[in-house]
């Protein structure tokens, strides 16, 4: 199949596509002439891929676990390095996530010290 229905079966941009292949994510077959012909493993690695993707993942730990994705939902088997390289994005989420509400605290902070309006309550109570 070309790009074109590769991208309309699996949800994935055309440009996204090519970015990973660029990557080493995917790998259609060539024709003759240079088009991508995308075969139905493709389309199922394409679909892996856009779980993983969907997942907030970055293409370097895509590569880590793409060969433990067994199927489009969230389903592995076990393979090197799975367990910690799954651990090690819930720590980088965790420290994201303590890096929000950093922020959000010391925004609140500033908006509380401004002046009040009439029938308005603080920004530190606006959740």
């Amino acid at each position: 199949m070309q790009i074109g229905e590769i991208s309309q079966r699996s949800g994935i941009s055309v440009r996204m596509l090519r970015f990973y292949e660029a990557e080493g994510l995917l790998r259609p077959h060539r024709t003759a002439s240079g088009y991508r012909d995308y075969s139905a493993e493709d389309l199922e690695t394409a679909r892996r891929i856009r779980q993983l993707a969907d997942a907030g993942l970055t293409v370097e730990a895509m590569h880590d676990l793409l060969p433990c994705v067994i199927s489009p939902e969230p389903s592995f088997h076990p393979c090197d390095r799975l367990r910690a390289r799954l651990k090690a994005e819930v720590d980088k989420l965790d420290r994201k996530l303590s890096d929000i509400q950093r922020s959000r605290a010391q925004i609140a902070a500033y908006l509380d010290g401004l002046p009040r309006e009439e029938g308005r309550e603080p920004a530190s109570a606006v959740s």
